[in-house]
């Protein structure tokens, strides 16, 4: 394990990832090298069949697109690096990488978070305010509603950025994990972190806890709505139309939860994997999700898959 002298600071970090063994090495580059494919081309056929389908220019598949567009960079925003990491006996990666991936990290991480949010809110105006429906999702209200979305993660992850270049690392340059995160980094200072890990428990806990409160919100008044319905035929249609968006935010929401919302000295490996879980898992089985238990998509992607044959 290399360490730097206690007068100098450091230039650069070791990511130890998700294993030391050599032997451990290129089966974890196979699979996920398989996943980081997978994720991609799931989510750029999400995109092609909602662009090109005139029946899927709605809202619902507005934001959809653009989680998947969201998706697509922000495992690229940590995978590749992964991958070289696997086949590098060096495992480094410079001080301005690290801070330039964790940015990326925490925006488009947010912004997934965010868009789950706005998706939540129009399935809530789609079920429960049906007649207003199309003067509140308007596609005006719909991209501002993206753009305020993406403004917000994006100056969330500059705050905590510039946070963080306060610090100085003069000790240890190892990082337990396999991307440069927040909580193995504040572990490796030798100046105090307080000012950090106060505005981790306080912005950033509204930032991450609001746009679940909104999707909390918005489902609790689905719920009761759907109770309401007299036919069983009804209450089936509503609910099959937000179960896929209720199963992303479950696998989503349920991991970052475990990761952060636990004091910064129990930060371990088993976080590691929950980290795998909303990066990189979340990201590959949201296109199947969406597209096994959604009618109109699947149909969408038959089109598509038709139209490139011929």
């Amino acid at each position: 394990m290399e360490r730097v002298n206690q007068t100098s600071t450091v230039s650069e970090f070791i990511l130890l990832g998700l294993s030391s063994q050599p032997e451990d090495q290129k089966p974890l580059f196979v699979f996920f090298l398989t996943m980081y494919l997978i994720t991609i081309m799931g989510n750029l056929l999400i995109i092609l069949a909602i662009h090109s389908d005139p029946q899927l220019q709605t809202p619902m598949y507005f934001f959809l697109s653009f989680l998947s567009f969201t998706d697509i960079c922000f495992t690229t925003a940590i995978v590749p690096k992964m991958l070289v990491n696997f086949l590098s006996e060096k495992k480094t990666i410079s001080y301005a990488g690290c801070l330039t991936q964790m940015y990326f990290f925490y925006a488009l991480g947010n912004s997934d978070s965010c868009i789950l949010a706005a998706m939540a809110f129009d399935r809530y105006v789609a079920i429960c305010d049906p007649f207003h429906y199309v003067t509140t999702m308007k596609p005006r209200h719909c991209v501002l509603l993206l753009a305020f979305s993406c403004s917000i993660s994006h100056l969330h992850s500059l705050l905590h950025i510039l946070l963080l270049n306060l610090l100085t690392f003069c000790d240890s340059n190892v990082i337990h994990h396999f991307l440069c995160d927040i909580n193995p980094l504040l572990k490796l200072s030798c100046t105090s972190t307080f000012v950090n890990e106060i505005m981790i428990k306080t912005e950033g806990l509204v930032i991450s806890v609001t746009p679940f409160l909104c999707i909390s919100f918005s489902y609790i008044r689905i719920l009761i709505t759907i109770i309401n319905i007299p036919s069983a035929a009804g209450k089936h249609k509503a609910f099959s139309t937000c179960g896929s968006h209720l199963t992303v935010v479950t696998l989503f929401y349920g991991s970052i939860f475990y990761v952060y919302l636990q004091p910064l000295s129990s930060y371990t490996v088993t976080d590691r994997v929950a980290t795998i879980v909303y990066t990189v898992l979340s990201s590959m089985l949201n296109p199947f999700i969406y597209s096994l238990r959604n009618k109109d998509l699947k149909q969408g992607l038959k089109k598509l898959m038709g139209g490139m044959r011929s």
